[in-house]
């Protein structure tokens, strides 16, 4: 297979460099169809790869904490996008050999055969293999003059063409199914963008939804006359009052054993004369006027920090050291600190470096802030975690991954 990728891969530079501006319209166009073909049928193989790596356990033998995290890493793609190419890999993997025919022929794209094979899949439940099997021919035949998203709205009637004696009955079938569907398929994802604000997104189920809704609604309606926001401008308003309401209600499970707090970072010197900036727990940094602002309604603990950005001392909050020293380890680690792992610090918890049951001291320079799956990984693995020359935490893998042992540190996090 390696042999032949190359052949191909030289194939496709050969044409990249090979002028188009000489060729005529119709064997543009002809290329460009040629193309797309090469392109779906490479997706296919990719796919293929992808399931065998997740079924044989690759990703986590290798410390990451799924495949998506390690196809990110790996290919360098975004995280949502390597978790869809899990996802469909496996969609695939389960659909009629039909489909990944089609795909693999180059007659339906990726998006397309993501539709087939849910409406298949909705098919078969709701009339049997013999009636699934016709589906798959229709939707392909349907795929060449359809793009996926028309391709989804004729396959709610599909059963009409294919098992019309059942159509009615399998109405309601069909209607559990995209239930069930709704259920599986709900999630929310948090996107850090290049400015420190964030992406949200999601699907939320229809309980979920009425439930967003009737807290948004009421705190979404203009203020007055004057009120120049935008809807949209509006919602976001309204989702982040929710979260202050949230936070002061104190019924919040705790993280790490601090209470839900948002914790800003400022120097002595910005907050008692002339303040310039703070930076959040997260990463990201606030202007002098939302500091001021948050301040106005919180506890202020003072945190000093050596010349390097190193925590020296983190003023109590409370008697236990376990809420000073945590966010001594969010100021330094500010998430995971294991290589590749975008984990924030409120999913992560305190480790020792050294065990505490081996002897090993309960303090800064002892601790680590790990993700539940790393911090699992580090205990059953032959990874090794110290402190580097800069004071930052820095892993060294196994042999059999890396012969040469080079410490890995995890660059998803900002430092100071």
């Amino acid at each position: 297979m390696i042999d032949e990728l190359e052949q191909a891969e030289a194939a496709v530079v050969a044409c990249f460099d090979t002028p188009v501006w000489a060729a005529g319209e119709r064997d543009l166009v002809a290329a460009l169809d040629a193309v797309h073909r090469v392109e779906q049928r490479l997706a296919a193989v990719k796919l293929a790869l992808v399931r065998e790596l997740d079924g044989r356990g690759t990703a986590t033998a290798q410390g990451a904490s799924s495949t998506a995290v390690w196809l990110r890493d790996r290919l360098r793609l975004g995280v949502g996008a390597a978790r869809r190419l899990v996802e469909l890999a496996a969609t695939l993997d389960a659909a009629p050999p039909g489909v990944r025919d089609a795909l693999a022929g180059g007659s339906v794209d990726v998006e397309q055969a993501r539709v087939i094979a849910a409406t298949v899949e909705t098919v078969h439940a709701a009339a049997g293999t013999e009636a699934a099997d016709k589906a798959v021919g229709v939707l392909v035949e349907w795929a060449a003059q359809f793009d996926a998203a028309l391709l989804r709205k004729l396959g709610t009637r599909i059963l009409d063409h294919v098992a019309p004696e059942v159509a009615d009955a399998a109405a309601e079938a069909v209607l559990r199914a995209q239930e069930s569907r709704a259920m599986r398929d709900r999630h929310v994802t948090i996107s850090e963008q290049t400015d420190g604000r964030i992406r949200l997104t999601g699907i939320l189920d229809t309980e979920a939804a009425a439930a967003l809704r009737a807290a948004i609604d009421p705190l979404t309606t203009p203020t007055g006359p004057d009120d120049a926001r935008t809807p949209g401008q509006r919602r976001h308003d309204a989702l982040a009052d929710i979260c202050r309401l949230a936070l002061r209600t104190g019924d919040i499970p705790q993280n790490g054993g601090d209470l839900a707090q948002v914790v800003v970072t400022t120097t002595y010197d910005e907050l008692t004369r002339q303040l310039t900036s703070g930076a959040l727990d997260t990463g990201l940094h606030l202007t002098p006027e939302a500091v001021r602002r948050l301040a106005c309604d919180a506890a202020i603990l003072p945190a000093v920090l050596g010349g390097t950005g190193q925590p020296l001392d983190v003023g109590r909050q409370r008697r236990l050291i376990t809420g000073p020293l945590r966010r001594a380890l969010v100021l330094r680690d500010r998430g995971c600190a294991f290589p590749g792992c975008d984990r924030p610090p409120r999913w992560c918890d305190a480790h020792h470096i050294h065990h505490w049951a081996d002897g090993g001291t309960t303090n800064l320079d002892n601790a680590v802030l790990l993700c539940g799956h790393h911090h699992r990984h580090v205990h059953h693995s032959d990874w090794a975690v110290r402190l580097g020359d800069n004071g930052h935490p820095e892993f060294i893998p196994p042999a059999w991954l890396d012969p040469d042992q080079i410490p890995r540190r995890n660059h998803y996090h900002r430092r100071n």
